[in-house]
């Protein structure tokens, strides 16, 4: 292979057009957008921007996470029968690296981050990456074939494996509704996120929630609160391992809210596959992640919290346990299909306002309303922050748990969250 085709210059197209040219391909880069392409034409790439054609005379296409299957240059391919992979599958096949995968539609970016620092507090060299930012062909150059790659999958990102993705431990920590615009149904959302276990062995760690199914020889453990004969880690009376014992009491552990139980137990047990030995250590110091159950600030004894990563309704359920107090709700933005009536449930006798933000407002609204919430269309996230500082008193928690994207307002959750840590501080 000597020519390739990516599609989709965002941060992951990026690097993987770029490792690619740099390791002797021939490469055409193209997106639909009109996006700045002097760094890579000055690489000696062929980038294309505000491109929607097809580009044929190409061995392989790799496909970005954010470009659906149907999009133009990617449904030539597929009729050309020129195989489409992700830039995971790509940095599979250019490093030596063992690799660690997560996925799951809540909770991936903190497990992998949660993973790669209890690796590292133990000893294990280890570098998180991935949908969470960093991408995987960044570090196919940079990284010692000893280093673990503790890589978050997305959907999008699992679609497009091949028979180079192997990880040595990978779990799948949840699937509900998320992403139906985008997959369909849920049927081929869970197929997208079985593709992890897809080239894995007997030898490999492979974590899923009961039920779940995988195939080949994987047998699949599972986390669990009581021990079950599948379990790799239950959380009955602290964070236990079925090979190490019982590893830490909960107030050891950083992380709050019971979502974040299932994280850690999956973060241990990944690390322990790995080699790690003190994993109490790491679970101890983890500081978490930004726009993830981030808190803001105390002002006035109001506790301000962000969690814009909550991009759907079981995200921002899972918010709302870990803050049961009297909660100002900031919800909204660009709906993905999923309904809002089981987190309107959730929210009754928590939250005592709500305030609704972008295109979403007025659905999401009106389910809080239908239980008796109070709602204020705010439209803006600043707006919303104003209305909720003047309504809170003192021990109330604002907290932005939006339960859609942020593409409506916002170029992704991470600005949305700076927006409402501004709002907050007065920045």
């Amino acid at each position: 292979m000597t020519r390739a085709l990516v599609v989709g210059l965002a941060r992951s197209g990026r690097a993987a057009a770029g490792l690619l040219a740099r390791r002797g391909w021939d490469v055409v880069a193209v997106d639909s957008g009109d996006v700045d392409v002097d760094d890579l034409r000055a690489g000696g790439i062929d980038a294309r921007p505000g491109f929607t054609g097809a580009v044929t005379d190409v061995d392989v296409v790799v496909k970005s996470p954010g470009v659906p299957e149907g999009a133009g240059p990617v449904a030539a391919a597929y009729a050309a029968g020129i195989p489409v992979i992700s830039e995971v599958e790509l940095a599979a096949r250019m490093t030596a690296s063992p690799v660690i995968a997560i996925t799951g539609t809540n909770g991936k970016t903190t497990t992998t981050e949660l993973t790669a620092h209890i690796m590292r507090e133990a000893g294990v060299d280890a570098v998180a990456c991935g949908n969470q930012g960093t991408p995987i062909t960044t570090l196919v150059e940079t990284v010692p074939a000893s280093t673990w790659l503790v890589v978050e999958c997305s959907s999008f990102q699992l679609e497009g494996v091949g028979t180079a993705f192997h990880p040595r431990a990978a779990v799948v920590l949840n699937v509900t509704p998320d992403h139906l615009d985008r997959h369909g149904d849920m049927d081929r959302y869970a197929a997208a996120k079985r593709r992890i276990f897809e080239n894995q062995t007997a030898d490999d760690l492979a974590i899923a929630p009961p039920g779940f199914g995988a195939a080949g020889s994987v047998v699949l453990r599972t986390i669990d609160e009581e021990r079950r004969p599948t379990s790799v880690a239950w959380s009955e009376g602290g964070l236990h391992h079925a090979d190490r014992g019982l590893i830490a009491t909960w107030d050891r552990v950083a992380l709050r809210g019971a979502h974040n139980r299932q994280n850690a137990m999956a973060a241990v047990a990944l690390a322990v596959h790995a080699g790690a030995g003190d994993v109490a250590r790491g679970l101890a110091t983890f500081p978490g992640v930004e726009h993830r159950l981030e808190v803001v600030a105390e002002i006035d004894g109001v506790t301000y919290v962000n969690d814009s990563k909550a991009t759907n309704p079981d995200a921002a359920m899972a918010a709302l346990d870990a803050y049961p107090e009297r909660v100002h709700l900031i919800v909204g933005g660009r709906a993905k299909g999923t309904p809002f009536a089981p987190l309107a449930e959730r929210a009754r006798g928590r939250v005592v306002a709500a305030y609704g933000v972008g295109e979403a407002s007025g659905e999401i609204g009106a389910a809080l309303r239908a239980e008796g919430i109070p709602v204020t269309d705010s439209g803006t996230i600043a707006d919303a922050v104003a209305g909720a500082r003047e309504d809170a008193v003192a021990g109330d928690v604002v907290l932005l748990a939006p339960a859609c994207t942020s593409f409506d307002q916002f170029t992704s959750f991470e600005e949305r969250g700076r927006a409402f840590r501004r709002a907050v501080l007065g920045d």
